[in-house]
């Protein structure tokens, strides 16, 4: 009998996420967009006040954060809902009209930035001496004036703030398309069972034993991108160019360094992870021909890279087991950390479960009452990290929102993988420490093994692709399906080695994945993994400074640049040490996986 997938209305309650802490009713919502329509008039009422008088320029920082909150609060509820059901027109129009709202204001404080750039120095220095208050915002005015080369006149500021909702249709129509439009067929086990694929279906179909089953969701999968193969490659194209116009537009030699400045991430980064990740693709090619081996078969395919290799275990974990394991793993971080996390289970921080036409994956949005943590909970291994993973990020959002003033509440993206993975790492060494069946321990480390390739190896060949094309286009060259698939394929090739057949359906994988569409995101999660590695460790051998430190980093936002935070923390990611750390313990891991397999 085939499972099917629930609609909203079926779920329970408890398994829901607190969306009215937000906004008791969609009414309520309603009554503060009139409020927040209202900021645009507000704004430009200072137009030409801010280079001249202390006081006004004050004011307007101070308005500024009061409508951070305000709009915060907005776009949250309204992407929240959404979410929930990516099919429903009133919630689509919520965003939608959030979106055009954000244009609108952005066009309305166009001049701030060059009004800011204008003041010489004397005068700034001046106005810190009046208004003494103003000393809070002096971090936000430095980063501000630090990118003068990239801020253009008033007039052009306005129209890059006018081609927000434009550059921003890409990401939007994958989303519709990929979310909402796209089904794909059934996929049929051993015994001609039908099993449903979609988004949140199909990575718990790849980790079954049942070989056929893999294969018929894999090609289920990828059938359906092949026949959209133009119309993806084309909505992508689009992306890459919007990415290459702000770039070019913002006076940067290219989309890399504008993505990473706005983070203050020298470009040096990313090159040494690729660089760093080339020279340890040995690791890889011995974990894949270790895994071809133990599944016993004469060609290892991309199906089979999920596959189970340790044989005769079925690890089933509820929901409710989930949370207990991931909160016994968090005792290293203390009991403060651990109350927060049990906070977010009984407020219902949490969405648990699929439904129809749910947003597919994971994620957290740090709203300002509190996180939000977008899960599709399988009762998986997986699923259980998953859970770990996100509450990291939301217990890091909250933490900068309660020990961070407005303005440097939010931190960059950077940094944020940090906090998820190593909660990650805790939960990995937590069930080796108390597992003492041999071949669970196997299962264990094979997992541990899967979060190296598919989080270090994978993410940066992600990266990789994503510089890739965003060099072409800067070349003048063109992205079409062929192309991509063929640079897809080779990236294939070069990380997995010769003992795995790359079936030609994988081809289009980069069709399917929304990261791409986040402006250089994905290196974060192999930096961020790495960065992890190096922390966990720190906290499981020195403990309480160690966790001292590390709970600074996490309630630091914005308050300093991202390498200077994690620093703090203990780790230094302009070195490629932690990178090369991690694979080495990768390779350990395949070392005694191979003697507990034997």
């Amino acid at each position: 009998m085939s499972e099917r997938i629930p609609q909203r209305c079926d779920i329970p309650e408890k398994d829901k996420w607190a969306i009215e802490d937000i906004y008791p009713t969609d009414a309520a919502w309603e009554q503060d967009l009139v409020k927040a329509r209202g900021y645009a008039e507000k704004i430009a009422s200072y137009k030409g006040l801010l280079s001249t008088d202390s006081a006004k320029l004050l004011e307007y920082l101070r308005l500024d954060d009061d409508m951070t909150v305000v709009l915060e609060a907005l776009v949250n509820y309204a992407q929240r809902r959404n979410d929930e059901d990516t099919r429903d027109a009133k919630y689509q129009d919520m965003v939608s009209r959030m979106e055009m709202l954000f244009v609108d204001i952005s066009g309305a404080s166009a001049f701030v930035t060059p009004e800011l750039l204008s003041i010489d120095d004397e005068t700034m220095e001046r106005f810190f001496r009046e208004q003494p208050e103003m000393e809070l915002y002096r971090l936000c005015i430095d980063r501000v004036r630090r990118r003068r080369a990239h801020i253009l006149s008033e007039a052009e500021e306005r129209i890059m703030a006018l081609t927000g909702e434009m550059t921003g249709s890409p990401d939007n129509i994958f989303s519709m398309f990929n979310d909402a439009d796209l089904k794909f067929p059934d996929a049929t086990d051993k015994d001609g069972n039908k099993h449903q694929v979609t988004h949140g279906s199909y990575i718990p179909l790849m980790h079954s034993n049942d070989r056929e089953l893999r294969k018929s969701a894999f090609e289920s999968l990828y059938g359906v991108y092949e026949n959209f193969r133009n119309t993806s490659a084309a909505v992508l194209s689009s992306q890459v160019k919007c990415l290459t116009f702000r770039a070019h537009a913002r006076n940067y030699e290219n989309t890399l360094q504008a993505a990473l400045d706005g983070n203050e991430v020298p470009v040096e980064v990313y090159k040494q992870l690729i660089e760093a990740v080339h020279e340890n693709m040995h690791y890889m090619y011995k974990y894949v021909k270790l895994r071809k081996k133990l599944l016993g078969v004469d060609e290892l395919h991309a199906y089979d890279l999920y596959a189970p290799i340790v044989s005769d275990i079925e690890v089933k974990i509820p929901f409710e087991q989930a949370k207990q394991e991931v909160y016994d793993s968090l005792e290293p971080m203390g009991a403060d950390y651990r109350a927060i996390f049990s906070q977010g289970i009984k407020d219902r921080w949490i969405d648990v479960y699929e439904n129809e036409g749910k947003r597919s994956g994971a994620y957290s949005a740090g709203a300002r009452v509190h996180p939000y943590v977008l899960l599709n909970h399988k009762d998986t291994l997986d699923s259980e990290f998953t859970l770990a993973h996100e509450m990291g990020h939301a217990i890091h959002s909250y933490l900068s929102n309660k020990n961070q003033p407005v303005v440097y509440a939010d931190y960059v993206i950077f940094v944020a993988e940090v906090a998820s993975t190593c909660n990650e790492s805790l939960l990995m060494q937590h069930l080796l420490k108390i597992t003492t069946d041999k071949k669970r321990r196997a299962y264990l480390i094979n997992y541990f093994l899967e979060q190296f390739r598919t989080t270090l190896y994978r993410q940066t060949m992600f990266a990789e692709f994503e510089l890739m094309i965003n060099e072409k286009a800067e070349n003048g060259e063109s992205l079409t399906a062929d192309v991509m698939c063929e640079l897809y394929r080779k990236l294939n090739l070069l990380y997995y080695g010769d003992d795995i057949v790359i079936d030609h359906e994988l081809d289009m994988e980069w069709a399917r994945i929304p990261h791409f569409y986040y402006n250089y995101y994905v290196y974060q999660y192999a930096t961020g993994f790495s960065a992890a590695i190096a922390l966990s460790q720190r906290i499981l051998k020195e403990g309480a400074p160690a966790v001292r430190d590390y709970i600074g980093f996490l309630s630091g936002g914005c308050s300093r640049d991202p390498i200077s935070l994690l620093r703090s923390a203990g780790v230094d990611m302009t070195s490629t040490k932690p990178v090369t750390d991690a694979l080495k313990l990768f390779g350990e891991l395949i070392d005694e996986m191979e003697e507990l397999m034997k």
